[in-house]
């Protein structure tokens, strides 16, 4: 997906109906979408939502998750760059909107210019105040404190001085600091007790702010995990990207068990089903050779699609049944190994056959956890990787009548976090 900064233009991999729109999909119910928002809301209330929809949604395609996750509740849009932020304000969406990565060549005079908020962890304020000069309009910021994460965010040290020349700046009328923020390092790993130290360290940087008279919209800290697990977190604002897409950030801990449902099928047909003999060879390096006859399916997917190149072994679910992929994974294809099926003399093929790496696992079926396990990564990096050659198709663009933030799988104390943190309505920080 490109984003151009300086036009309206938006092209996007769903802008026109490729030829064959069934050879390959991603396909992306914007149902679940809404859910995992409503479930998210739900667990963060009182606080707001803010739906994370950088890199194109995770590749869920960033427009229409953005208006599906608005539908359901979610008060504000949180991007990295400017370029996504114009995009989404190209395509007529006016929430808030916050972008929180940056370059000197960011063009932060279109941000101001479109009420794109701005985060700032220091060398960006004297261009944001220069871009609300140019636009004759104030510019709204969100600052960025670094609690212990080690990117982007002010230091401890740095902080007393960003946090007085905003308030010099806000009181010229040039900016407005609409919230305060920081990032999280280890919240998918409830256990560990780096979260209560960097939560101790955000309640300092926002005392400090207090007391120089800066009165913030929104205080935001939480990621899904924390959101899940941490309602001292939650403050006025939860950053939620990985939930809404409706995947666990909880290492043995599934979807389902907390309330979301994963949103992206990626699918195929069968492009070649063929009998080889044994010890036949498969894919280039030939590691894999056949132990007998057997039957190979060809899956016309790749890395070029986005599968990643180290995942033999990922799954593909035929027909009901699961195979694995065997031999190296190609740009543009992977083969299964189906068993001797004598194809030749009338045994059954599965040419043209609906071919799913993964999906929401509700039939048993794999999922983009299974394919992480095989790949070596996480489930985050499975979805975004999916390319724009993957044709999206989007399901259930209309909300649901009377759907309801209890439908589906509940989330309870005993089903929430490893750490055994329940989600209930605690006091809030």
């Amino acid at each position: 997906m490109t984003y151009p900064a300086a036009t309206g233009d938006i092209q996007t991999p769903t802008a026109a109906a490729p030829a064959h729109p069934e050879e390959r999909s991603a396909v992306i119910d914007l149902e679940a979408i809404r859910h995992n928002v409503r479930r998210l809301a739900a667990v963060a209330s009182p606080a707001q939502v803010m739906a994370v929809v950088k890199a194109d949604a995770y590749g869920h395609g960033a427009v229409p998750v953005a208006r599906a996750a608005l539908s359901a509740g979610a008060g504000w849009l949180g991007v990295a760059h400017i370029s996504e932020a114009l995009a989404l304000r190209a395509a007529g969406i006016e929430a808030p909107l916050l972008a929180w990565l940056h370059t000197p060549e960011s063009n932060f005079g279109a941000a101001v210019a479109a009420g794109i908020d701005i985060g700032c962890s220091g060398w960006e304020l004297e261009r944001i105040v220069a871009a609300a000069r140019e636009q004759e309009r104030p510019a709204r910021i969100h600052l960025k404190a670094d609690t212990g994460l080690g990117r982007n965010g002010a230091t401890p040290e740095a902080w007393d001085a960003l946090v007085g020349e905003a308030v010099e700046y806000q009181d010229q009328g040039l900016l407005r600091v609409v919230g305060i923020f920081s990032h999280l390092a280890v919240a998918d790993e409830p256990e560990r007790p780096e979260t209560d130290d960097q939560l101790a360290a955000f309640r300092e940087v926002l005392a400090i702010a207090r007391d120089a008279g800066v009165d913030p919209e929104v205080r935001h800290l939480a990621n899904t995990p924390a959101t899940l697990s941490r309602p001292d977190t939650h403050f006025d604002l939860v950053r939620v990207g990985l939930g809404i897409y409706g995947l666990s950030p909880f290492e043995g801990q599934s979807s389902a068990e907390l309330g979301l449902r994963p949103a992206m099928t990626v699918r195929t047909l069968v492009s070649h089903c063929k009998d080889v003999p044994a010890g036949q060879g498969v894919s280039y390096g030939l590691n894999y050779r056949t132990g007998g006859a057997s039957t190979l399916g060809l899956i016309p997917l790749g890395y070029a699609d986005g599968v990643p190149r180290v995942a033999t072994g990922g799954p593909v679910r035929v027909e009901g049944v699961t195979y694995p992929v065997v031999g190296r994974i190609a740009m543009d294809q992977m083969v299964i190994d189906l068993g001797p099926r004598n194809v030749a003399a009338g045994g059954p093929s599965i040419l043209g056959a609906e071919a799913v790496l993964f999906g929401n696992g509700a039939d048993g079926g794999p999922t983009a956890e299974d394919w992480a396990r095989a790949a070596g990564t996480n489930n985050y990096e499975i979805v975004t990787r999916i390319s724009p050659r993957v044709p999206r198709r989007y399901i259930n663009e209309e909300p649901a009548a009377g759907a309801d933030i209890t439908a589906g799988a509940s989330i309870t104390a005993g089903a929430a976090i490893n750490a055994g943190a329940a989600i209930t309505d605690q006091a809030r920080p």
